[in-house]
């Protein structure tokens, strides 16, 4: 009996659907009773309407937008909304000094002048169960060997399923650590071109300081189209090129909200790890996730400084600042989080009750036991493997010298063909061109400095490379004086042929192994990588198969204790499609404090500050809000114009840029951020505080139409009132 009273309160504990609104849920495996709870909170679309195959359903509006965001088709015409921190990079690359669409924002007038990008989008086509063909192959094999035959039959199944021809691109996602596989089908387009961006003071505003926070005041939206040639299939860019002609896409609601209205959330949320050990909970919370914000936090500093003085700078260095600035905040409020609500103690109480409920059964009795050998081999080396992510590789130089390795391995080869080292040397060249249109020597150079005398403070000496320091020492002075760390990168920046056209071109005439070992700039990578590659890399390899098998089995472990239970568990979220439902819902973080469910733009003028780098505001757009020129968008029942809204929705990175729907399938905002109170989202859900923050729709349509001058993109809408 108390084996049996375990085991259900594992599954609860685990399983965890008896807490509000988790779940991101694969939309082809929408089972009765979730589907029935959606209904029950309000939704009034079929299940055929939601997810079909063979017929057009909502499922063919939702894309997946360049590398790692979420859009949604709102129009006949291929029309995209996503966020404007998800076109950032594309809004970046098409603005100038003195044409800039970051500063200034930019609505195309007509087709004509939409700006091609480099961007490409993704379309689902299909969804197929692969898990009988994995599983068969991996009969009887586990650890290093497990995972890479897994990888191999992967790739052999991607390779068959796609068409280059069509292009169609296959990806095998492997869910709930390596118990299911499921084959995702895309068709990509690749001529996407930029229609329209509110300027980045609309569309970044609060910059870092309102970054994961609630109360919200910023427009995270930006607009694309998607071309098609004139049959209606994927190009390349091409001026005759028409607007697709999508199978689905979103009509847009202008209903007011009220607190716990019906919402749900389609997209493709990155990566989640609900499923995590209590080991890999301490792993992060002890060392992976301070080393990481410390390392960003140095970063940071020495880009803004110089992104602070010009312009150009700042244009240049943008997307690459939000990037590292954004998780910078999520790992830090991650911590907080996890040591907060004691998830660590949280896990240790699940985990123990799968201990009891293993004994006696060979496969799992010994999980744990052995589990914890891993990380305790794994541990000593865990934070000299982020300061390479982070701190060696951080110096956007040494991670350009570093992948020079391949060219230096090509060189030094006997028998190397004078096409291969061609190739590999025009490769290189192209690579420095954008490597150095990115580059602010300024900013690197001190974080180099930086970066090496942390590594030479914080990673345990027996790590270090073996002649580095010793060498710094005696040529520049102190270890412990950061001038010597000044001066050393001073050096190696002023002396690498990396910078240096006319020495740069003699090398690409005549390459040669020599001259690259000689380089300061590919010494300081080729040193750091060498060492951390033939000392630690094998121990990094053993670890992450040895987690992935231990992570596979406590997951077998766990859908066999309760069958029934086990049908309600969601998989991690892998960027594939997903759906998530919840309501719009005001909350309260702590004591005498509650939030409200929507922002206003009352209280966007209340942050506003005039030439703030964060609170900015157009003064057109300070105008018509003080005027209440609000047009058809203004919220009737608060005679204002509603910015943002907060939902109940479980998301995570990928989902910026998702649709977030009303429950009749229509579009009444954008996701973009998660709550700081609930950064925990990716290794544990919040079911009081978790919430999703959005972008009213109704303030997207009035920053296209009223501020931006745009309202025949308005008129491509289907409007619901």
């Amino acid at each position: 009996m108390r084996k049996l009273l375990l085991s259900l309160l594992f599954i609860c504990l685990f399983v965890g659907r008896t807490l509000a609104d988790e779940g991101m849920w694969l939309p082809l495996l929408l089972g009765k009773q979730v589907y029935d709870e959606m209904v029950k909170k309000g939704l009034k679309l079929t299940k055929e309407q939601l997810y079909q195959i063979n017929k057009p359903s909502l499922k063919d509006a939702i894309i997946i937008f360049g590398g790692g965001c979420t859009g949604e088709i709102v129009s006949s015409k291929g029309l995209i909304f996503t966020n404007h921190h998800c076109g950032y990079d594309a809004i970046a690359t098409a603005s100038s000094v003195e044409k800039n669409y970051l500063r200034d924002g930019f609505y195309a007038k007509t087709l004509s002048e939409e700006i091609n990008t480099n961007l490409s989008v993704q379309f689902l086509v299909r969804i197929d169960d692969v898990t009988k063909e994995v599983m068969d192959s991996l009969k009887g094999l586990t650890g290093s060997e497990r995972v890479q035959k897994q990888a191999a039959v992967l790739a052999a199944i991607n390779k068959r399923l796609s068409n280059a021809d069509e292009s169609i691109e296959t990806r095998v996602s492997s869910l709930f650590k390596g118990n299911q596989f499921l084959a995702f089908v895309y068709q990509r387009y690749s001529d996407i071109r930029l229609v329209g961006t509110p300027p980045e003071s609309v569309g970044k505003f609060g910059g870092d300081t309102d970054n994961w926070e609630w109360p919200r005041h910023t427009g995270d939206f930006s607009v694309f189209r998607v071309y098609t040639d004139a049959n209606g299939k994927p190009a390349k860019y091409n001026a005759a090129n028409v607007p697709l002609k999508p199978k689905w896409y979103l009509p847009v609601s202008l209903k007011p909200l009220k607190d716990g209205d019906f919402a749900m959330i389609w997209g493709y949320p990155g990566s989640t790890n609900r499923y995590e050990s209590s080991y890999g909970i301490r792993l992060a919370t002890d060392i992976s996730n301070p080393t990481l914000v410390s390392l960003r936090d140095v970063r940071l500093k020495y880009m803004f400084e110089e992104m602070k003085k010009d312009p150009a700078v700042k244009l240049q260095l943008a997307s690459s600042y939000a990037s590292i600035a954004n998780y910078w905040k999520f790992f830090d409020g991650e911590t907080k989080q996890l040591l907060k609500y004691d998830v660590y103690g949280q896990k240790k109480k699940v985990e123990e009750g799968f201990t009891q409920w293993a004994k006696g059964k060979p496969e799992y009795e010994n999980l744990f036991a052995d589990w914890g050998k891993a990380y305790d081999a794994w541990r000593p080396y865990a934070k000299h493997q982020m300061y390479m992510r982070e701190g060696v590789l951080g110096s956007p130089l040494i991670a350009f010298a570093g992948s020079l390795l391949q060219l230096e391995a090509i060189l030094t080869k006997p028998g190397t063909s004078a096409a291969d080292v061609r190739k590999t040397v025009d490769a290189v060249n192209q690579a420095r061109k954008a490597f150095l249109e990115s580059e602010n020597k300024i900013s690197d150079e001190k974080i180099l400095a930086a970066t090496t005398r942390m590594f030479y403070q914080e990673i345990d000496k027996q790590q270090h490379p073996t002649t580095f320091f010793p060498t710094l020492k005696n040529q520049y002075g102190s270890l412990d004086n950061e001038e010597t760390y000044r001066r050393y990168a001073a050096d190696v920046f002023s002396k690498t042929i990396v910078f240096d056209n006319a020495r740069w071109e003699a090398f690409l005439a005549k390459p040669d192994g020599f001259t690259l070992q000689t380089d300061p700039a590919f010494v300081h990578a080729s040193t750091f990588i060498n060492n951390y590659n033939s000392k630690y890399g094998l121990f990094s390899q053993q670890f992450a198969s040895r987690n992935a098998e231990y992570g596979r089995l406590y997951l077998k472990g766990v859908m066999e204790m309760d069958t029934v239970k086990a049908k309600k568990m969601y998989p991690d979220a892998t960027f594939t499609m997903r759906v998530s439902y919840g309501n719009v819902k005001s909350y309260q973080p702590r004591d005498a404090v509650k939030y409200d469910y929507v922002t206003t733009s009352r209280g966007l003028l209340e942050k506003y500050k005039a030439g703030d780098y964060e609170f900015d505001l157009p003064a057109k757009q300070v105008e018509m809000i003080r005027n209440k020129d609000f047009g058809q968008y203004m919220d009737p029942t608060r005679k204002d114009l509603v910015i943002g809204f907060i939902t109940t929705n479980d998301i995570t990175g990928g989902n910026s840029g998702s649709p977030v729907l009303n429950n009749k399938g229509e579009l009444i905002g954008l996701a973009f951020d998660g709550n700081y109170e609930a950064l925990s989202h990716k290794l544990a859900f919040d079911k009081d505080l978790n919430r999703t923050i959005c972008v009213d729709i109704r303030y997207v349509l009035w920053c296209i139409d009223k501020l931006g001058g745009a309202p025949h993109l308005i008129n491509e809408l289907t409007l619901a009132k």
